[in-house]
C-alpha cells in the first residue's frame, strides 16, 4: 500500500494528473480522450451519521455474475438494520447502460460492477453521488481512479491469455507475438468484444501493447493463423477450448482461472492443467456507487462500506474469482499459490477507453468479420 498523509492533497494530485494525461491524449498523442468524465460534478458528498436506519429498504443492482456466501447481506442486515435486494441486469455493459437510461431516477440504490472500461459512460452520465468511505485507507491507490470518489472500488483482476500445458503443440507462449506465430497455428481462441467483457479487454491489452499503429496488423496476423472467435467467454472455454474437450490450447480467459481449475479438478490434482501467459494481462477493476437521485443516500453508502469490509471482502474470491481491493483481507490458499497477479498489467485510462470504443470495435469487425 502506498497511501498519503492527506487525501485531499491525493485527490487534487489525482485531479491535475487526469487533467494533464487528458490533454495530452487529446493533442497529438496516439488516442483521444474523453475530456468531462473526471471533472468535478460539483455535488455535495455524502455523509453517514450513527442515525438509525432500521426498517430501511435497499436495492442493489449489478451484473450477472454477481454472487456471494448465503448469509453475507444478511449479515449487513443484521449489523446496521438495513435490509437489501439484489437485483441483476445483465453483464457490467447492459448494467451501466440501463443506469444511465434512468439516470437521476434510478432503480435501485446502489451500482455494482461497472468496470474501468464502462467507468468514464457512467461518470459521464451522472448516474452516481460521490461518496469516501473511510475503509478506502485499506485500498491501493492505483485502484481508485476516481478523483471525486463517485465510485468505490470492490474488487479487480486480469483478464489474460491462459494455456493448456500438456496440450500445446510446441513451447509454451511467451509473449502476445507469439498467439500469431505459424507454431500456434489454430489453437487460439478468444471472444468477441462486442459481446464479452474478457474479449474487451483483450483487444484492450492489444491496443495497450501495440498502439495506434500496430495493433490492427497485430489482429489481421491473428485471423491469419487461425484464430477463432465465440461470442462469450463460456463458448470459448468449455466450447473451443481444451478444458471443455475443444481442439484449441490457448484461450482468453482470467488469471484466476488456473485455480478455479486446480479447486474443481475431478480427480483432484496437484497443480492446475492451465497457465497464464503474463504478458498478455489486462487490469480489470470493478466498482460499487451510491445512484444520484437515491431516497436513502446514508443507507446506501453504509453498504458501499460493508462491501469494502473485509467480511464481504473474504468472500469475494471463490464466488467470483476476482481479488479483494481491502488490503487487509485474506486470499484463499489456492490463489495464493496459484494466481498471482502480474506486478505489471496492462492498463487504459478509462477516458481513452471511452473516447475510442466504437471506433476500435468497428475497425476490429472490419478485420475480424470482414
Amino acid at each position: 500500500m502506498n497511501h498519503s498523509p492527506s487525501r485531499r492533497a491525493r485527490t487534487a494530485l489525482a485531479t491535475l494528473i487526469l487533467a494533464i494525461v487528458a490533454t495530452a491524449c487529446g493533442s497529438g498523442s496516439d488516442f483521444a480522450a474523453s475530456e468531462t468524465c473526471f471533472e468535478d460534478p460539483g455535488l455535495d458528498a455524502i455523509t453517514t451519521t450513527d442515525a438509525d436506519l432500521s426498517g430501511t429498504t435497499i436495492r442493489l443492482e449489478t451484473h450477472d455474475s454477481f454472487f456471494v456466501s448465503e448469509g453475507i447481506l444478511e449479515q449487513f442486515t443484521a449489523e446496521t438494520g438495513i435490509e437489501v435486494e439484489q437485483v441483476g441486469s445483465g453483464d457490467a455493459g447492459q448494467l451501466v447502460s440501463s443506469a444511465v437510461l434512468t439516470a437521476g431516477d434510478p432503480t435501485a440504490d446502489v451500482l455494482f460492477g461497472i468496470d474501468n472500461a464502462f467507468l468514464c459512460r457512467g461518470l459521464e452520465a451522472g448516474i452516481f453521488m460521490p461518496y469516501e468511505s473511510a475503509l478506502l485507507d485499506t485500498v491501493d491507490d492505483t485502484l481508485e481512479l476516481d478523483p471525486h470518489h463517485r465510485v468505490t472500488p470492490i474488487d479487480y483482476g486480469d483478464v489474460c491469455v491462459n494455456y493448456w500445458r500438456d496440450a500445446l503443440p510446441g513451447d509454451a507462449p511467451a509473449s502476445l507475438e507469439d498467439l500469431a506465430d505459424s507454431a500456434n497455428a489454430g489453437q487460439f481462441v478468444t471472444m468477441n468484444p462486442e459481446t464479452s467483457s474478457p474479449g474487451f479487454a483483450f483487444l484492450l491489452a492489444s491496443i495497450s501493447k501495440f498502439g495506434a499503429d500496430a495493433w490492427e496488423q497485430y489482429w489481421q496476423d491473428l485471423v491469419d493463423n487461425d484464430m477463432v472467435v465465440t461470442a462469450g467467454w463460456s463458448d470459448a472455454y468449455y466450447g473451443e477450448f481444451t478444458a471443455g474437450g475443444g481442439g484449441r490450447s490457448i484461450v482468453t480467459s482470467y488469471a484466476s482461472s488456473p485455480p478455479a481449475e486446480f479447486l474443481f479438478a475431478d480427480p483432484p490434482v496437484d497443480t492446475p492443467p492451465t497457465s497464464v501467459l503474463d504478458d498478455s494481462c489486462f487490469r480489470q477493476i470493478e466498482f460499487a456507487g451510491v445512484l444520484a437521485g437515491t431516497e436513502h443516500p446514508e443507507a446506501a453508502a453504509k453498504l458501499v462500506d460493508f462491501m469494502l469490509s473485509t467480511t464481504f471482502q473474504e468472500d469475494i474470491p471463490l464466488n467470483m474469482f476476482v481479488y479483494p481491493t481491502n488490503g487487509d483481507a485474506e486470499l484463499p490458499e489456492a490463489f495464493v499459490e496459484f494466481g498471482p497477479l502480474v506486478d505489471d498489467a496492462l492498463t487504459m485510462d478509462p477516458a481513452v477507453i471511452e473516447a475510442n470504443r466504437d471506433d476500435w470495435t468497428q475497425r476490429w469487425n472490419d478485420i475480424v468479420t470482414g
